[in-house]
């Protein structure tokens, strides 16, 4: 199956965005009264015949809606970027393709960047969600401080931990979180969290959580969160 991505779609009639035409139009050679698969991100997949194949401005006609089921479990990943984008960018395209719900950027005492391009980050979610056939996509958050996130009253009913560096606890993630939950996981920066932002999210009622014996990368360690949870939830 081929996944296009178009939001705002009003049925019986979808206008593909000029990005999107282009590529069935010129790179697939799609053509009038082909089929194809349309989503809106939001759950909906619509099965559609072409009625005009327009490198600018492609014209579908809906001729099935399918609604697909959310998951049971809830995936919120808040991490620290990395200095390179690049590694970034490799993280949010392979969680993607794993499976996650939403990602907030996390500025922190040791944070080697505090700016990153979310546009970017935008495409290459939804990039991965054509190519791993996922029709809900993911909510990417800007950049928050880590004093944001411990105050916010949202997340009561969230389990909360926080994943860092200590030979001194063992408790590993999958051990420690419950199936079918809503989690909200913190990772830090490659320098790792300070230890007085360490106190103030076990005050706030953080579990502290090991991702395994090795330290990892902070890219390596966002991947690791979002397979060891959806592992938890196979």
């Amino acid at each position: 199956m081929q996944l296009f991505f178009q939001e705002n779609i009003t049925p019986p009639l979808i206008s593909l965005d000029q990005d999107e035409s282009r590529h069935l139009y010129k790179v697939l050679r799609k053509k009038q009264g082909d089929h194809v698969f349309v989503t809106n991100g939001a759950g909906l997949l619509f099965e559609c015949v072409i009625l005009e194949a327009n490198p600018r401005k492609t014209s579908l006609k809906v001729v099935h809606t399918t609604e697909v089921e959310e998951e049971s479990f809830h995936i919120h990943l808040v991490i620290a970027p990395t200095k390179s984008p690049d590694r970034m960018e490799w993280m949010v395209e392979k969680i993607t393709e794993i499976g996650f719900h939403e990602l907030t950027l996390l500025q922190t005492m040791n944070s080697e960047r505090s700016y990153l391009k979310t546009d970017r980050l935008e495409k290459k979610i939804i990039s991965a969600c054509k190519q791993s056939l996922k029709y809900r996509i993911p909510i990417l958050h800007p950049i928050s401080k880590l004093d944001e996130i411990l105050d916010s009253g949202e997340f009561e009913d969230y389990q909360k931990f926080i994943a860092y560096v200590d030979e001194h606890h063992d408790h590993h993630l999958f051990d420690s979180a419950d199936p079918r939950g809503k989690y909200l996981v913190l990772i830090g920066p490659e320098g790792d969290f300070d230890p007085v932002e360490i106190k103030k999210a076990l005050q706030a009622g953080f579990k502290p959580v090991s991702l395994g014996k090795a330290r990892l990368r902070t890219e390596t360690a966002g991947l690791a969160t979002v397979q060891i949870l959806q592992t938890l939830n196979r």
